[in-house]
């Protein structure tokens, strides 16, 4: 008799039930129980007697009635058997309706959209003319005449030629730049005075060299300037010849003489004078001495 009654208070026990026996046979409290998993109290007494509709939804009373059956120790599939099942959710009769064949909507025969579309652009002009209105009456009269009035021409500014220079004025305009080039050139190419007080200054006499009678001699009453180059065509003498100085030099024979100055220049040979007047052009001396 015993054994029948626990199979009919097991087959008659429901989720909530099993819940509630389960914490008592632990000796948990409700709220120890609610802490500890953290939820309300009166939610978690809502399922152990069974009140569902006290909960969100049928989600929510499983994952609730399988947290209490975690803390518990217990088995939770005899428990979410008893649980009704939650509703299927709203996308599977979305994916459902994307799978059926689509069909277009046949148009509107009854002229609604051509009317609408044809309405449109009107309301457009009807708005367009209040804004002009609204400028034509806001806008001050004078603005309008401003904008439109031509604006007067702006003189043209003509510029006089200017005059032509004289001719003289010209002449000395060109003068100027090719008087300063000339000077700067002449700056350039004129040696320094020290260079030509150096050329012109007499070496100190050599006793030894007038003691001594030289195959070639020369002296100048005027400055003149004297080139000698021997058969080698070696320079045996090359400087200008001051006035009043007698200078002499050997070499190797024949000796190529070119005198500057000729008409002031006597030349002795192994001591015999020498005319220079055949050899001579424009003051130009040039002589071979065998």
């Amino acid at each position: 008799m015993t054994e029948a009654a626990d199979t009919a208070g097991a087959a008659a026990a429901t989720a909530g039930a099993l819940l509630r026996a389960a914490r008592e046979k632990q000796g948990l409290h409700i709220a120890a129980l609610a802490a500890a998993i953290k939820v309300a109290p009166r939610k978690l007494d809502a399922l152990e007697h069974d009140r569902y509709d006290e909960l969100p939804d049928a989600t929510f009373t499983r994952a609730l009635a399988q947290t209490v059956c975690r803390t518990l120790k217990i088995d939770a599939q005899p428990v979410l058997a008893l649980l009704p099942l939650p509703e299927p959710a709203a996308l599977d009769t979305v994916a459902g309706s994307l799978n059926a064949p689509f069909r277009d909507r046949p148009m509107r025969d009854d002229g609604a959209g051509l009317a609408g579309a044809a309405i449109r652009p009107l309301t457009w002009a009807g708005l367009l003319l209040l804004v002009a209105a609204a400028a034509v009456y806001f806008v001050p009269a004078g603005t309008w005449q401003r904008l439109v009035a031509p604006s007067a021409p702006v003189p043209a500014v003509v510029q006089a030629p200017l005059p032509a220079p004289a001719p003289e004025a010209a002449s000395a305009v060109q003068a100027a730049p090719l008087a300063a080039e000339a000077a700067s050139a002449a700056a350039a190419v004129a040696p320094p005075a020290a260079v030509i007080e150096t050329v012109h200054s007499a070496p100190p006499p050599d006793p030894a060299a007038s003691a001594v009678p030289r195959l070639v001699a020369l002296r100048s009453n005027d400055a003149s300037w004297v080139e000698a180059r021997d058969v080698r065509g070696q320079v045996l003498f090359s400087r200008v010849v001051q006035p009043g100085e007698s200078v002499g030099f050997d070499g190797a024979l024949p000796i190529r003489l070119t005198i500057g100055n000729a008409p002031a220049t006597q030349l002795s040979f192994r001591g015999r004078p020498v005319d220079l007047a055949p050899s001579t052009r424009e003051n130009v001396a040039r002589i071979e001495l065998q």
